[in-house]
């Protein structure tokens, strides 16, 4: 594959109507990354906002690979499982989800029926982690299928209104820290210095963090009373796969060709799974998700002057949010992300994606409620944060 130098930036096209609020640090970033050496184009979502060495929300075609454009996560993604379930009471099921910041252990727990998820060899023999969903705004959330707005394509997905789901958005935990940690201690910023090298380790940790979904999901639906089921979408939003000769690179962005996605909302609002069919121009590319307007910083600033715990705890729809780390839960306010819809609408305009259903949250899972657990306790259960 070619590498040799762009001539010039490489075009940077935002996918967001003017009602859509973009952060102009979000904006430099995709500039910083049009200069890079090979980048060809880079196409900005409707969720765009600023991340840590790359924007977030982002599909970036280059003849170059970069590792720090898809970042630490690699493999993070949200899957959507079909549950069966005779009743849904918020506050009765809120009290049977696991602890999923405590890992399966193949000794400890061989007995757990979760582990039938995982079949043949982990990925990178990588078991640190396996069956927990990660912080940041990683999360397992049973919802319902609240409208339906393309009947024939949902019928297809065996999705009817009032139908339950559980979505997993999770990836790789700590394998894709480790990584893009041996990257960036040699090469910083810079190109792999072996690309099929780093893509053998990559892909590694997608396969990983597609098998963490499954695993989190019949965690989850055991605990429930339900059994597990196949995911009908699984799409990782942080990777990069070769395309039509060139590397692109998407962190914060799905895959679009004609691929169905979960566009997550916030915990307190819809979210959307689409049918996604995204051109060239957008890098066959989709949103992941309501996309953060305000740093987490300012969201515990404004959060904690604006709500009580409780408020975020119980959502304006009526569902039911565990999560034991107070912080995480004013990191995680609704407020503190855009709207869901104004995503969908400047994907719809732009024809990139046709809603198919929306869901409403009935329980989100973000922690384990620690009850009286010692400040130590809480510290040792939260080791391996996820990011987004």
């Amino acid at each position: 594959m070619s590498q040799e130098h762009s001539p010039t930036p490489a075009t940077v096209t935002v996918f967001a109507s003017p009602a859509s609020w973009i952060e102009s640090a979000a904006l430099a970033q995709c500039q910083q990354v049009a200069a890079l050496d090979g980048m060809l184009h880079v196409a900005a979502m409707p969720d765009l906002h600023p991340g840590k060495g790359a924007p977030i929300g982002a599909a970036m075609a280059s003849t170059v690979l970069y590792p720090h454009l898809v970042g630490s996560d690699i493999g993070c993604g949200i899957a959507v499982f079909p549950v069966q379930l005779k009743r849904a009471v918020p506050e009765r099921l809120a009290t049977r989800f696991p602890d999923l910041d405590r890992a399966l252990d193949p000794e400890r727990d061989a007995d757990d029926p979760a582990w039938a998820v995982v079949r043949g060899a982990v990925p990178a023999g990588h078991l640190d982690g396996l069956g927990t969903v990660g912080r940041g705004n990683h999360f397992v959330e049973l919802a319902r299928v609240d409208t339906v707005l393309d009947p024939g394509h949902a019928s297809r997905l065996g999705l009817d209104s009032g139908a339950l789901v559980l979505i997993v958005h999770s990836g790789s935990r700590g394998l894709g820290e480790r990584i893009l940690r041996a990257h960036t201690e040699v090469h910083g910023a810079g190109r792999a210095a072996d690309a099929d090298d780093y893509l053998a380790m990559h892909d590694a940790a997608v396969r990983w963090g597609s098998l963490n979904r499954r695993v989190l999901a019949a965690r989850v639906a055991y605990a429930l009373g339900a059994e597990p089921t196949e995911p009908i979408v699984d799409q990782c939003h942080n990777l990069v796969e070769v395309h039509d000769g060139v590397y692109l690179h998407r962190k914060g962005a799905a895959p679009g060709d004609g691929r169905d996605v979960l566009i997550a909302g916030t915990r307190g609002t819809a979210s959307y799974l689409v049918a996604a069919h995204a051109g060239a121009e957008a890098n066959h590319s989709v949103a992941h998700g309501a996309g953060r307007k305000m740093s987490r910083a300012d969201a515990l600033r404004r959060g904690r002057a604006k709500h009580t715990v409780e408020e975020l705890r119980r959502t304006p729809v009526g569902s039911l949010v565990v999560c034991g780390d107070r912080q995480l839960l004013f990191e995680e306010a609704p407020t503190a992300y855009k709207r869901i819809e104004q995503v969908i609408a400047d994907l719809v305009t732009h024809g990139l994606a046709t809603p198919v259903v929306s869901t409403r949250p009935v329980v989100t899972y973000k922690t384990p409620e620690f009850g009286s657990a010692s400040r130590a306790e809480r510290r040792d259960r939260r080791r391996g944060r996820g990011r987004s």
